[in-house]
């Protein structure tokens, strides 16, 4: 982690005092998302049961109860219980581009079409048909959890050399 110097100086006036400020390089590593769900006790089933996603941990908050789920290093926070309003069930990704928020979360696979037929096989529900985007050269599809919350799948095009 380095350091940078921000702020004003007139290198060429005899009279001018040098103001600096110090300001670290800030990096960051993605820890979790957190996801608001009603129905706390069904969102733990669907992650586990459909991605294989493990409760690592749980605990109470006010009226809510609350969980981490892990797979690999991706890690989702479930906020459930208490009263919340269901989100509109998405059918289509363009409808959800109307509204600011968070959008979607995004894990990264590797064998595209395997985890894609095994995800269908579960019965999980694809939200429109997976594409490619080639400016990323990623294949993408969404899927949606019991609660209608979207999650991107995102795995490279093998063969295209970029």
């Amino acid at each position: 982690m380095g350091c940078r110097v921000l702020g004003s100086a007139d290198l060429f006036s005899q009279g001018s005092r040098r103001r600096l400020m110090l300001a670290m390089d800030i990096a960051f590593n993605h820890n979790h998302v957190a996801i608001r769900v009603v129905d706390y006790a069904g969102t733990l089933r669907w992650y586990t049961e459909k991605l294989d996603f493990h409760v690592d941990l749980e605990w109470p908050y006010g009226d809510m109860q609350l969980a981490y789920l892990s797979n690999g290093t991706a890690k989702v926070e479930v906020l459930g219980g208490a009263t919340a309003e269901p989100q509109p069930d998405p059918i289509s990704l363009e409808p959800t581009f109307q509204h600011e928020g968070l959008n979607h979360f995004c894990l990264a696979i590797e064998d595209f079409d395997s985890i894609l037929a095994e995800l269908r096989a579960r019965g999980v529900e694809l939200v429109g048909e997976p594409f490619f985007v080639e400016e990323i050269n990623c294949n993408l599809a969404v899927v949606k959890d019991n609660s209608g919350n979207l999650i991107e799948l995102s795995a490279p095009r093998p063969g295209i050399d970029r």
